[in-house]
């Protein structure tokens, strides 16, 4: 199943949520409000490049990239 990135109308707390459709919008865990909107996600494509990578997650300069990351959100390590 997927994990889709959500903000609340109420409190604007954003969260992420493992959901069986994306038609489903899930309930805030800050306030309870089901008033959530699902958000545009950050997303890598392997592919691999010239310089050999595999393409596999983002490369960083990191050790592993987001293939290895454990924080949860992009927004929060790039």
């Amino acid at each position: 199943m997927p994990i889709y990135e959500y903000r609340c109308e109420r409190c604007d707390t954003e969260f992420e949520e493992i959901v069986a459709s994306s038609d489903e919008n899930p309930v805030c865990p800050a306030c309870g409000c089901s008033d959530t909107r699902k958000l545009m996600s950050c997303c890598c494509h392997g592919g691999g490049g010239s310089d050999g990578e595999s393409g596999a997650g983002y490369s960083g300069g990191g050790g592993g990239g987001c293939a290895g990351c454990s924080g949860g959100n992009c927004a929060s390590c790039h």
